[in-house]
């Protein structure tokens, strides 16, 4: 029984979503590093080994180190933060590890304070503007390779880019013009290096390319996190359908007000996050609401929202003809609109076979 805010988990719906991307990868001939940060959870973690995959993305080194009793490749996609270089020392000396670096002093006190080898990623920006050398910045590479390569603690394995921009997309030819562009990039960057480091790869994610495009050509590796769970935002992006989404919170009705057509809900900001979405006819959003069904949740309910948010509290926007449906002490279903954050906030799920699954608890 449902008493307080939940994230159900739908097992065969997730499991699905990961087998797709496994076999996408397959038939593009290019590496699944999957990014964990969606999920967090080891017991997840293993449903993608099933799916044939042997290396991991992550966006922390706690959640690194979390992972690493049970995989032994590890990327920490993240700029490296030099403060934590006892934790990359203890790191290195169990797996391969992978790191990110865009900067000549980040670089210069690994290659002082290591105290066993790590592989490293050169962190190109291709069009996200978040973090990353610029894609024709030679310079500034060229400077970060002459200090790698004489070392004998820093192995440099690529380019790594995250076509993040596609999250402004709101159709698959959108997203599908944003992929070709970073791509490109990426790629052209891989092929005016690849004559002096003959191994090095192209690594490339996000989850609304790895979904809809098919055109992979000179990637090597691809890091999606979020297509195992799917959201709202993937919906509106146009990544998915409704019916991929595997997660929703179960929050229960706590009062109900017919004049506002409103539903108030214990479930708020800490619970789904204050993550939004904008919507051309209910304006600002912060969730869905779900149909249930004998056995999870189909599609959405027309014109049945979440609106406001805050620290507990879930306000839901519903047509007064609806109003009906819903009474106090029963639940709702909110499909997030960023699942996750949703799970990162909730720290565990439960599974429609009323199986409690855990993840990390320290960032």
């Amino acid at each position: 029984m449902i008493i307080k805010p939940t994230l159900l988990l739908d097992e065969t719906k997730c499991k699905a979503n990961i087998a797709f991307m496994a076999d996408k990868a397959k038939i593009h001939n290019v590496e699944l590093r999957p990014h964990f940060k969606t999920h967090q959870s080891l017991e997840i973690g293993r449903w993608f080994k099933d799916a044939g995959v042997t290396k991991i993305t992550v966006s922390s080194l706690d959640m690194a180190n979390y992972f690493a009793t049970a995989w032994n490749d590890i990327t920490v996609a993240f700029p490296i933060n030099i403060l934590e270089i006892e934790t990359i020392n203890d790191l290195a000396s169990r797996i391969t590890l992978n790191l990110l670096i865009e900067s000549k002093t980040s670089l210069k006190f690994l290659e002082k304070h290591l105290k066993h080898s790590v592989n490293f990623y050169i962190k190109i920006n291709i069009g996200n503007n978040r973090a990353g050398l610029l894609h024709y910045d030679s310079e500034s590479i060229d400077a970060l390779l002459e200090i790698s390569k004489n070392s004998t603690k820093l192995n440099f394995i690529g380019f790594l880019g995250h076509a993040g921009q596609t999250y402004k997309c709101r159709s698959k030819s959108d997203i599908i013009s944003v992929h070709e562009e970073a791509k490109k990039k990426l790629v052209n960057l891989k092929n005016q290096y690849v004559t002096n480091y003959p191994n090095i790869i192209a690594s490339y994610g996000d989850t609304p390319s790895c979904s809809v495009a098919e055109n992979f050509e000179g990637i090597d590796e691809i890091r999606p996190g979020n297509y195992a769970f799917y959201d709202m935002m993937q919906v509106q992006i146009g990544s998915c359908k409704v019916n991929d989404i595997a997660v929703a919170l179960e929050c229960p009705i706590v009062a109900i007000h017919p004049k506002q057509s409103e539903v108030v809900i214990y479930g708020g900001g800490i619970h789904l996050s204050k993550d939004r979405m904008e919507d051309s006819n209910f304006g600002t959003i912060y969730g869905n609401v779900a149909q249930k069904t004998s056995n999870g949740w189909n599609d959405i309910i027309a014109n049945t929202y979440v609106r406001g948010i805050s620290q507990e509290h879930g306000i839901v926007k519903a047509p007064e003809s609806n109003l009906a449906n819903y009474k106090v002490g029963d639940t709702l279903l909110v499909l997030p609109v960023h699942s996750c954050m949703t799970a990162d906030l909730m720290k565990r799920y439960k599974t429609l076979e009323d199986v409690e699954i855990t993840m990390m608890i320290n960032r």
